[in-house]
């Protein structure tokens, strides 16, 4: 005999997370208990587009987790730190720029509302903050709240130096390189140029 359809059902946890991503994270071990705590540390490929102003960490570049996550009682608090490598421009010179840097995140991811047979609710996250983070069934995506923490922490106009002099406005050539005694000589300002020769004709009459 069948098992009815309904319970065959709720046998399967349907969710849009790959459990092959390196940013999911199966909270199976950790249980619902209240108090029980896992630490975990990863190494994930960066995902594209992390970026921000002229930084951003190369798609498949190496990305550090270390997190913990804790059993509370509307979910589990993902709490942890990012360590990764940026590249880009110098704001002030555009020399290439590479450092390493690290971000710390904390994010709640709700448990999914169930029915009387464990299985999702449908539309019950309809009202709920399109902020919030949820579980779908025992897992859990880690992937945006790394991108809002890696975002947040690189430097929209990084720079090579502290004192970085930048780049000449006459010429464009690194000041850097160019010295201190680097200059074009007086410039008189085009508007008064019509000016100026009237005045040195007049002297020379």
């Amino acid at each position: 005999m069948s098992a009815p359809a309904d319970r065959t059902e709720s046998a399967i946890t349907l969710t849009r997370i790959d459990p092959r991503s390196p940013f999911a994270v199966d909270t199976r071990p950790l249980g619902r208990q209240p108090g029980s705590m896992r630490t975990m540390t990863r190494m994930v490929p960066a995902p594209a587009s992390l970026a921000a102003g002229m930084a951003s960490v190369p798609e498949g570049s190496d990305v550090e987790l270390d997190f913990r996550l804790e059993a509370v009682l509307e979910g589990v608090l993902a709490t942890g730190t990012v360590r990764a490598r940026y590249q880009g421009e110098c704001g002030r010179c555009l020399d290439a720029v590479s450092a390493s840097f690290e971000s710390g995140f904390q994010e709640l991811f709700h448990y999914p509302e169930e029915d009387a047979y464990g299985r999702p609710e449908e539309g019950a996250d309809a009202d709920a903050d399109e902020e919030d983070y949820y579980l779908e069934g025992d897992l859990l995506d880690l992937e945006q709240v790394v991108r809002d923490a890696t975002v947040l922490a690189l430097p929209l106009s990084p720079l090579c130096r502290d004192d970085c002099p930048g780049l000449c406005a006459e010429c464009g050539v690194k000041l850097a390189e160019a010295g201190a005694d680097h200059g074009h000589g007086e410039r008189v300002d085009p508007r008064w140029e019509a000016l100026r020769k009237l005045g040195l004709d007049s002297g020379d009459s």
